[in-house]
């Protein structure tokens, strides 16, 4: 994934405004290879139970882990309610364009008060915030817990032969690359003495993964949410200078008028919330145990995971 641009790009192209209008005249990526499905149809027509009963949703969702799980997921939870579930892939602006037209209903992965701050300032006042589900969002340095003399970015100048001289870093055009490389090296005097070396995300969980299977010390460049937190022993260092950007939060977000069609639906999400750990394993099992069938993988954690799937329903979403 291309994410992790301040912490993700947010440029609006007038290709993505394009794509809203194919996306409401039915010709949106949908299910397939990029939800990890491979259903194509767009709806799923449900039976006269449920509160959600007659009531059509339309759902739109960026190919980021954290959006792909937890949309696949509210749209099971919902059709096993009554509703019937539209699926709509865009690009980020084209998805607000499209909440702000009242052309999609639901967007799960707002990031604020950065990433999608350019949004919501164009669009703000023709949307609905419905509440924060993921409340530490935000670009890292880590290391393994097993290293434990390293605490802190600042604790890692002096330290380059422990760690082979190098960052293991992911895509050169990601935003968490620039960051790392333009601000964290250089604040804590790092050029010189480290490398960041760029590759691709699973470039470096493949480094990531071996360093811990062999116990060797290794530093890389993450973020949260990510699926290695709730599998690997990983620990964020401290970023005293600040370097890597604020803490973000994932909001629901709907369109304007959201909450009087669908006060049901809005009741659940405000209750809605998801810590590291429960996020990290149902992306985890979706997109790695279940790669390229992600839909599949997130019905097999569901049923591993009633209890929390149910309080989704009650009002009272387990943390």
């Amino acid at each position: 994934m291309q994410r992790k641009g301040a912490i993700r790009s947010t440029a609006v192209a007038l290709a993505a405004l394009l794509a809203v209008v194919l996306a409401v005249a039915g010709c949106g990526t949908i299910g397939g290879s990029d939800t990890g499905g491979g259903n194509d149809s767009t709806t799923t027509e449900q039976g006269d139970s449920g509160g959600g009963s007659g009531k059509t949703l339309t759902i739109g969702w960026i190919p980021w882990d954290e959006d792909i799980v937890v949309t696949h997921m509210w749209k099971q939870v919902l059709e096993d309610a009554g509703y019937t579930v539209k699926l709509v892939q865009l690009e980020p602006g084209a998805l607000y364009a499209g909440l702000a037209r009242g052309d999609i209903d639901l967007f799960l992965d707002g990031w604020l008060p950065i990433t999608h701050e350019t949004y919501w300032e164009k669009y703000g006042d023709q949307l609905e915030d419905l509440g924060v589900w993921y409340d530490n969002a935000k670009l890292t340095i880590a290391v393994p817990d097993y290293v434990k003399d390293v605490r802190s970015i600042a604790d890692l100048k002096g330290n380059a032969s422990k760690f082979g001289g190098k960052i293991v870093g992911i895509e050169a055009g990601a935003g968490l690359t620039t960051t790392t490389e333009t601000k964290t090296m250089p604040a804590y005097g790092l050029d010189g003495e480290y490398e960041l070396a760029k590759s691709s995300t699973p470039a470096m969980l493949a480094e990531l993964d071996k360093a811990i299977k062999a116990k060797e010390p290794i530093v890389v460049t993450l973020w949260r949410p990510h699926w290695a937190y709730a599998k690997l022993p990983v620990r964020d260092l401290e970023d005293p200078k600040g370097t890597m950007g604020a803490t973000e939060k994932i909001h629901a977000v709907g369109r304007k008028g959201f909450s009087e069609e669908f006060p049901e639906l809005a009741s659940w999400l405000s209750s809605f919330s998801m810590n590291d750990e429960t996020l990290g394993t149902l992306e985890h099992v979706a997109l790695q145990e279940y790669k390229g069938r992600e839909a599949e993988g997130v019905t097999a954690w569901m049923k591993d995971n009633s209890e929390f799937v149910t309080n989704l329903t009650a009002g009272d979403s387990t943390k």
